[in-house]
């Protein structure tokens, strides 16, 4: 990692959010002077940090993104409104409107003398040609073009990667993209409807190994496939791409490959239970595999996610059980 340590405060957009609370996390423990920033009240932000300076504003705004920016040595933007699948593919046009932030935040970096901007991508943008099926070759970042991305969410980060890419071409903003894969862990959303497929997953099992149910329905048939990222894999990563002199997006994903049935399974072992279990073929799937291409980190980075799945999923259903246990204390 190679950039110039920072000279003023390091700011992060969306730091109400999951991953955005690990990356403030992680900055402070660095000694960072960290800003955090997000849309939400502060007692709606997943982590709060009283090391932080912790400010609500609506970055779709250009006075607001100057504000978050003002004396700004570096920028990590992953603000964005958007969730799991049946969160964005109902919401289109909410997600695409992410683009007024990315836009925003873009010029308002230029025009505070930002070095650095971290741009949080997705591998949504890829195109769902190549992910019609659960044993579909593993994604790699050149796969982006000829362009044909998820709609709504996947046409706004890459049209946001594209703004990225000319403000460093035009104006000398140093940008940096990285592709997020599924990233997961605790600290994150697991219920309300934006919560992704591992936390949705840990609840469900988790309600039902509490509640005695017995049944744990889940979305298509069980078969897609896809690669999960934990959260410390993810946040380290940020880093590294962010610090390093690569400027082209890099995935950021594990490449270890499972079903939804297999997660399932996980996380029913994890817990110490065995689930009836009930397919909604009608509950949005999204693509029906995609994996993770790691060969150009590696070789750029000599770096990879490494955390096994097991593993993240048992740290991840043990914080999404204590969420469900004291829930259902309180009802």
């Amino acid at each position: 990692m190679s950039a110039e340590p920072s000279s003023g405060p390091v700011l992060v957009t969306g730091a109400g959010g999951f991953i955005g609370g690990h990356l403030v996390a992680r900055l402070l423990d660095e000694g960072a002077q960290v800003r955090a920033v997000d849309r939400r009240p502060i007692e709606e932000w997943h982590q709060r940090f009283a090391g932080a300076d912790s400010r609500v504003l609506d970055l779709t705004l250009l006075d607001a993104c100057r504000e978050a920016t003002d004396g700004a040595a570096e920028v990590y933007n992953l603000a964005a409104d958007m969730g799991g699948m049946g969160f964005i593919e109902a919401n289109k046009a909410r997600c695409m409107l992410s683009s007024l932030i990315s836009t925003q935040m873009l010029i308002a970096s230029r025009d505070a003398g930002a070095r650095r901007f971290f741009y949080s991508s997705s591998a949504c943008i890829y195109s769902i040609e190549r992910q019609r099926s659960p044993d579909a070759p593993a994604l790699a970042e050149s796969d982006a073009y000829p362009a044909l991305p998820e709609d709504g969410y996947g046409w706004e980060k890459l049209f946001s990667e594209r703004m990225a890419h000319h403000f460093r071409e035009d104006f000398g903003l140093e940008t940096r993209i990285a592709r997020y894969h599924n990233v997961y862990g605790p600290q994150g959303a697991w219920r309300g409807g934006r919560e992704k497929a591992p936390a949705a997953i840990c609840r469900k099992v988790a309600e039902a190994a509490l509640g005695g149910t017995g049944e744990i329905e889940i979305w298509g048939d069980g078969r897609q496939s896809r690669s999960f990222t934990y959260v410390d894999d993810c946040v380290e990563g940020t880093l590294r791409i962010a610090r390093s002199d690569f400027p082209e997006p890099l995935n950021l994903g594990s490449c270890e490959l499972v079903t939804v049935d297999e997660l399932v399974s996980i996380v029913e072992e994890t817990a110490g239970v065995e689930l009836r279990r009930r397919y909604d073929i009608s509950a949005p799937q999204g693509v029906r595999g995609r994996n993770s291409d790691n060969t150009l980190i590696r070789e750029t980075l000599d770096w990879e996610p490494s955390t096994p799945l097991r593993e993240g999923m048992a740290r991840t259903y043990e914080w999404v059980a204590a969420q469900v246990e004291r829930e259902l204390a309180e009802a």
